[in-house]
């Protein structure tokens, strides 16, 4: 039950949707036990977003939630590519995006928690 949401202040086309989509869906196999088939991802794009006081460059701030636990590596590993795709795809500087990482012992799907 992985959730990845993405907010940044760059303006997505519909391609880089679907291409960072379809890559943050293998990204997520980094993490064991985890699959595109459970991923529910958002986008907040154009935002407004100041770095070190600053709105000149391109930023992200990802947020990793994850049902369960993973190990520090899992994470590291994950970070890495969340940091190459989006640099890859959008042009993001690697020291313009944060990543977070919550691990969540409720979560609930399909009426029921797990």
């Amino acid at each position: 039950m992985p959730f990845i949401s993405t907010k940044t202040n760059v303006k997505l086309t519909d391609e880089k949707y679907d291409s960072i989509k379809k890559k943050l869906g293998k990204a997520i196999e980094l993490i064991p036990g985890k699959s595109e088939n459970w991923i529910m991802l958002s986008f907040e794009d154009g935002s407004k977003m100041y770095f070190k006081g600053k709105d000149d460059r391109p930023l992200a701030f990802v947020e990793v939630k994850l049902f369960g636990k993973a190990s520090r590596d899992a994470y590291n590993n994950l970070t890495i590519e969340i940091t190459n795709i989006l640099n890859d795809e959008l042009n993001i500087p690697p020291d313009c995006i944060y990543v977070k990482y919550e691990e969540v012992s409720n979560w609930g799907w399909n009426g029921s928690n797990f």
